[in-house]
């Protein structure tokens, strides 16, 4: 039952089915082929479930932020503040790109809204230096999932909901990790340049710098404000988020006057559609995962690993890390999310692993499947935004996955990298 069920769900989404399609039919399926005792009603109740947490209202408020700093005049801030400081560097351009990605990641919490407030002015600029298409449109897709893990995270708020771990300490990991793969990417970039030949920009001015920095300030007051007033006590994951909204108008309509009260309808209804398209997958992904669960999928999938794996937690998470990389190559990061971690979840306990630093691990690989072929998110942005085919998007993904691959290995050998700023949090 559990191949044909595959079959069926994987037939759906080669038709072009949004994911919310097999997902449902699966669920039906597996009620009314008798693999559960449960029947529709059950889901129902699991769906009103699956999106009553108080905590996922950070979600819409979020994306609604993401979406006013897009539309607005941050973007541009934050890269002349990077540009100011890493020009005069070999490679200094996309570790530019890079870094003001990371760093409107941090502001954003969103990766598309990256690719596309941070592919638009760079993405020329890499081309006019010399740079391969290839080379900009993977460096642009690969910087921009580093908002996975910088917070606010969606990412983040998604697992913690569905693990009941805290939203806060997760948004600490996330940042070590991402600040290592933003090295990772800046040192493959100093040396792609240095092999071609190319030459560094003119070094800026301090008053240039300054001036920059000056500009740049209040935008980078966004991390601050969202993490420092969860730990400071002030509010917690979801009113950051309210928070967040509020700064970004502040910002962008009142401050910066880029973002006028007439663009705030348009901006809130796209956000809205967004917000449905997520919250739909949440509800059908709950239903989804609870009928698998009672169904006995986890036991019949996970029990030969369990006890092959027994008490070891670096091979737990390099199982963690294979299932969550592959089911994100396919499907959406939230719902592979939302499927997975219950399932993982006894395995999580018995072998005694860090529900945060796992969160970690199991966010990466939503980053990296989100830039990774066939189906990541990300790949399509670009081809939309870009206009480029889809051959050409995804030609110079592979030395970055590798470095994201990578990466993971690091943090699974090396679990304090996530786990130091949350210790320090908890102190």
């Amino acid at each position: 039952m559990l191949i044909v069920l595959a079959l069926i769900m994987l037939v759906l989404l080669l038709l072009g089915y949004p994911m919310m399609v097999p997902l449902a039919v699966g669920t039906l399926f597996m009620m009314f082929t008798g693999m559960t005792f449960f029947g529709p009603d059950q889901a129902v109740t699991w769906m009103v479930t699956g999106v009553g947490s108080w905590v996922l209202a950070a979600v819409p408020m979020f994306i609604f932020a993401a979406d006013i700093l897009t539309k607005g005049h941050t973007a541009n801030r934050l890269l002349d503040l990077v540009d100011a400081f890493s020009r005069h560097w070999r490679g200094g351009l996309p570790i530019t790109t890079a870094a003001a990605c990371a760093m409107f990641g941090a502001v954003s919490g969103s990766t598309q809204a990256t690719v596309v407030a941070m592919g638009g002015p760079m993405r020329p600029r890499l081309l006019a230096k010399g740079y391969p298409d290839s080379f900009a449109l993977a460096l642009i897709i690969n910087a921009s999932d580093i908002a996975l893990l910088i917070p606010p995270s969606i990412g983040f708020i998604v697992y913690g909901v569905v693990m009941k771990t805290s939203i806060g300490d997760l948004f600490l990991a996330g940042i070590l990790p991402g600040i290592l793969i933003l090295m990772m990417f800046a040192t493959y970039c100093w040396l792609g340049a240095r092999a071609k030949g190319i030459e560094p920009e003119s070094r800026a001015s301090w008053p240039d710098r300054l001036r920059a920095l000056r500009r740049a300030i209040l935008p980078l007051g966004f991390p601050v404000l969202v993490v420092g007033g969860i730990y400071g006590g002030l509010f917690s994951a979801v009113e950051a988020s309210a928070v967040a909204v509020a700064y970004a108008l502040l910002l962008e309509v009142v401050i910066y006057r880029k973002v006028s009260i007439r663009d705030l309808g348009g901006l809130a209804l796209s956000s809205g559609m967004i917000t449905a398209v997520v919250f739909i997958l949440v509800a059908i992904g709950a239903a989804f995962s609870h009928t698998l669960g009672t169904a006995g999928v986890p036991e019949k999938l996970l029990g030969p690993a369990i006890d092959a794996i027994g008490d070891s937690q670096t091979a737990a998470l390099a199982l963690i890390a294979v299932a969550f990389f592959v089911g994100c190559m396919f499907v959406d990061p939230i719902v592979v999310i939302l499927i997975l971690v219950p399932i993982f979840k006894p395995l999580v306990e018995s072998a005694g692993l860090d529900p945060v630093h796992v969160g970690v691990i199991v966010t990466l690989q939503a980053a990296i499947g989100s830039a990774t072929p066939p189906f990541g998110c990300d790949i399509f942005t670009a081809i939309a935004v870009f206009r480029r085919p889809y051959l050409e998007v995804i030609r110079g993904t592979p030395p970055f996955i590798l470095m994201l691959l990578l990466a993971t290995v690091v943090l699974i050998l090396f679990p304090q990298i996530s786990l130091w700023l949350p210790s320090l949090g908890n102190l």
